[in-house]
């Protein structure tokens, strides 16, 4: 398991001016359907912050320049806003954990743009060995050692492996099993992003919501109901219905990031794929039409989730909960988004 170059860079900073296109600095995105939600608790986000720079420190995950970047991406407010419900302090930061470790892999893995050695050429070997950090390998003890010794040597590899040892010792074995699963969702969703990349093809919009369905903030919506301190049932949490409010909720929030990540993207990449891009290619229209179609788009995916997830909520206490806890997800990320002026500003679209 060879660790890519510049393992060790820091996260990503605040954008640049997005070719062709004038910013205007933060706020909500106007017509955009979301639930508001209060700010975050500084004393709890900062303690969040705190334990989470322990943590990667101790695992040599990023230099001394780290702590900078580390402040403007606002991991403690990011999971304080999307747990509300939270049971406590150490599954917030076992949240938190999560989320660093899957933003590592994806900048040193996945995004080329980004200045870290990383690459779309032979990504699905260095995903494969990122998911055997969490589903481990088992062989003979020679050759178990041997995996073992890869994990350690990546700074990406130990963060997904110690970030699920510290779930784990929070939520029951099929809470984690489910967890380990929408990874592998996520990675496929990432090599069907890079396969596109690197063929130049651009998809209709159906196919790339499809990919965004898997390349997408399911495994962070998969554990809420661990960080509030309840287990919904493997098998009431497979069952169809849910399955769908679930996708919905991930869906939507995506949508969210690729609206407010649009000109970041464009200033460090032209030509990368979101849903606006997308819409512009396949509707031959200019991109303000475009991101407007696409908050549109949004906007219905958020309403059916928001009719469905009310039905849901009234069949039991339990499903009430957790489809409570995908809402506050959902309306939490949008603030974290809508309030993060260190790495996203809006298009001065309207």
């Amino acid at each position: 398991m060879s660790t890519p170059p510049n393992t060790g860079s820091a996260l990503p900073g605040p954008p640049s001016p997005a070719r062709g296109v004038r910013t205007r600095r933060g706020g909500a995105i106007p017509g955009l359907r979301y639930r508001s939600v209060g700010p975050a608790d500084p004393v709890k986000a900062a303690e969040v912050d705190r334990r989470l720079e322990v943590w990667a420190r101790g695992l040599d995950l990023f230099p001394a320049a780290w702590r900078g970047d580390f402040a403007g991406f606002q991991f403690g407010r990011a999971v304080v806003l999307q747990h509300p419900g939270a049971a406590d302090l150490e599954r917030l930061t076992v949240a938190g954990k999560l989320l660093l470790a899957e933003n590592c892999v994806d900048s040193c893995y996945c995004e080329e743009d980004e200045g870290r050695g990383a690459s779309r050429s032979g990504l699905g070997g260095r995903l494969v060995m990122a998911q055997s950090a969490l589903d481990p390998y088992h062989g003979t003890p020679e050759l178990e050692e041997e995996w073992r010794r890869g994990v350690r040597a990546d700074g990406p590899l130990r963060s997904y492996h110690w970030a699920l040892k510290d779930y784990a010792v929070l939520a029951t074995p099929s809470q984690t099993d489910r967890f380990v699963h929408d990874i592998a969702r996520l990675h496929l969703g990432y090599l069907a992003e890079a396969a596109w990349a690197e063929t130049r093809h651009v998809p209709r919009v159906w196919e790339y919501l499809v990919m965004r369905q898997f390349n997408n903030f399911r495994p962070c919506l998969s554990i809420v109901d661990a960080v509030d301190g309840y287990e919904l049932p493997a098998a009431l949490y497979a069952r169809p219905e849910i399955q769908r409010v679930t996708a919905l909720a991930c869906n939507a929030t995506t949508i969210v990031n690729d609206l407010y990540s649009f000109t970041k993207e464009l200033a460090g990449d032209p030509a990368h794929l979101n849903l606006p891009q997308v819409v512009a290619a396949n509707e031959r229209c200019g991109l303000k039409t475009a991101y407007l179609r696409s908050v549109e788009i949004h906007n219905r995916i958020m309403e059916t989730f928001e009719e469905e997830a009310a039905l849901l909520a009234a069949t039991s206490p339990l499903v009430e909960r957790y489809v409570r806890g995908l809402s506050d997800w959902v309306a939490g990320n949008h603030e974290w988004h809508a309030t993060n002026s260190h790495r996203y500003h809006l298009p001065d679209y309207w």
